[in-house]
């Protein structure tokens, strides 16, 4: 697997610039003998072939007319997958047939989810100043591609390449928003970095005319200013078989019915990779030993065995087995998070360290119970004691938590997040991008047409064959400070209430052994 995802990366990223719009030399053995000897006519029949390529590319001639193939204006509908690869190695160009812009819908669009609001606040940071281009080039030290949008073609620079295929995945996502909304997307430039922790500090901007860098990535803080965007996984992780968004959701769609919440195990479940981070480790301190029950049954994933396995055992559909779900951050946010919270189970969700672009709109003891970080095992002891003696307000929990992942986070709210959050950006560009030299166009056969394997079945999976029939969701306003104040302190007062009850509850453990 390893060797194919570097030649994949090699062959999509390290293109040179606008070297496919070139039109390679035949070799002489293309041609009958009798003309490639004849020097005397190799001139005309070069300027012929000139001739009838600039005829071509200016679309002035159709080679489908006099060839059995049309590799300018043949129909997506048409073509292998959805993807028109036959075009693509032969010109090494995107397609002319893609539509510029599709017809407003006559249907209103309906009113975005409430995490959308928080675009604003992470762009707020540039409403004064605007986004010039110092302040894109200084966010480049980090970055890992530079996105531009020049008159609704999209163009990728890459740096340097990303762990995994992270990039290539994001970049893949980026196509398909193009596809969904065509000629709908702002004039901008944007760097894009696609590690794990944040690096924008706040603390280094605090003054307006400050000038932070405009860094994109899948996570943030309160203590920095990256800007938060789906991650790559919404369209596959390859290198552990995880299926694109909308599969995965029909896949634990599907899980949720084999048991009632009533009849799953009645304990907290976890599975992943302990080693990435000192608070994982902690965590597995509270699996259930002959002397202790912590009501928490916790498993190490080991990817390389699973592999090797098939990824029998990593189902996600088959993961909804137990009353409670556990959610840890690992070296940052975790991509398994929206795995764990459509599951209609109860998210037992540690103190977090780092937002993605939709926890910041769910609320606790209704989208999911907190937890301690510094007591984990108590806490997930309580929590589950609590749960089991209030069946129905935990079921609830789950349920609420269930739908906001597949009713709120489905694929369309995903682009039209990443609609919105672009065009809102590009409101703030105070400069006219261009095509960078080592930039090449993206576009669903750019990045598909080279991939092999699972990588290809996973773009072909979640490929947009075509423009949305509606509208972008339509954005509220801006949250004002008094709201933001009101919604944090809200969260704060219902994870302190479940902290009461849980020092109730210890208070009480701790008198009864007193008493023995």
């Amino acid at each position: 697997m390893k060797g194919h995802e570097e030649k994949l990366m090699n062959i999509f990223w390290l293109r040179p610039a606008f070297k496919r719009y070139s039109l390679r030399s035949p070799s002489c053995a293309s041609f009958n003998k009798a003309l490639c000897s004849s020097y005397s006519l190799l001139p005309f029949f070069v300027f012929f072939i000139l001739i009838v390529a600039v005829l071509v590319f200016t679309g002035q001639v159709d080679l489908g007319n006099y060839v059995s193939y049309s590799y300018l204006r043949s129909s997506r509908e048409n073509s292998i997958d959805g993807l028109d690869c036959a075009a693509w190695n032969y010109t090494k160009s995107c397609p002319r047939y893609y539509p510029v812009r599709r017809q407003p819908s006559a249907n209103p669009p309906p009113t975005c989810p409430d995490y959308f609001r928080w675009i604003h606040e992470d762009l707020r940071h540039w409403r004064q100043t605007g986004v010039t281009k110092e302040m894109v080039e200084k966010a480049r030290e980090t970055a890992h591609f530079r996105l531009t949008i020049l008159d609704g073609k999209v163009y990728v620079e890459n740096f340097r390449q990303s762990i995994q295929t992270r990039a290539l995945f994001t970049v893949w996502g980026i196509a398909q928003l193009a596809q969904t909304y065509p000629g709908r997307l702002p004039d901008l430039e944007l760097m894009f970095d696609c590690d794990d922790r944040p690096v924008v500090e706040a603390e280094r901007f605090g003054l307006p005319e400050s000038a932070p860098p405009p860094l994109f990535r899948y996570c943030s803080d309160w203590r920095s200013l990256d800007i938060v965007f789906p991650d790559w996984s919404f369209w596959g992780w390859a290198e552990t078989n995880i299926k694109p968004w909308r599969s995965v959701l029909k896949d634990i769609k599907e899980g949720n019915k084999k048991a009632k919440w009533e009849d799953r195990e009645p304990y907290a479940y976890w599975k992943g990779n302990p080693d990435v981070c000192p608070w994982r480790a902690d965590l597995m301190k509270c699996n259930a030993t002959p002397q202790t029950d912590w009501n928490a049954r916790l498993y190490v994933q080991d990817w390389i065995a699973e592999s090797q396995q098939g990824y029998k055992q990593s189902n996600l559909g088959n993961q909804c087995t137990h009353r409670y779900k556990i959610y840890i951050e690992g070296w940052a946010w975790s991509v398994s998070e929206k795995y764990i919270f459509a599951c209609d189970s109860p998210v037992l969700l540690n103190t977090l360290r780092w937002h993605d672009f939709f926890i910041r709109g769910m609320v606790p003891q209704h989208h999911y119970w907190p937890v301690r970080d510094d007591d984990k095992c108590r806490s997930l002891k309580f929590a589950v004691e609590w749960g089991n003696n209030h069946t129905k307000i935990a079921k609830s929990i789950g349920e609420a938590g269930s739908r906001f992942i597949h009713e709120d986070l489905k694929m369309e709210y995903v682009y039209d997040y990443m609609f919105h959050l672009l065009n809102e950006y590009g409101k703030l560009m105070k400069y006219n991008p261009s095509v960078p030299a080592g930039a090449v166009e993206l576009c669903p056969e750019s990045v598909a047409c080279a991939a092999r394997g699972i990588w290809r079945k996973f773009m072909e999976e979640s490929l947009e064959k075509g423009p949305s029939e509606s509208d972008p969701c339509t954005m509220q306003p801006p949250y004002n400070p008094q709201e933001i104040l009101a919604f944090n302190e809200g969260k704060i007062k219902r994870t302190k209430q479940v902290e009461a009850w849980e020092n109730e509850y210890w208070g009480r453990q701790k008198r009864k052994k007193q008493r023995l």
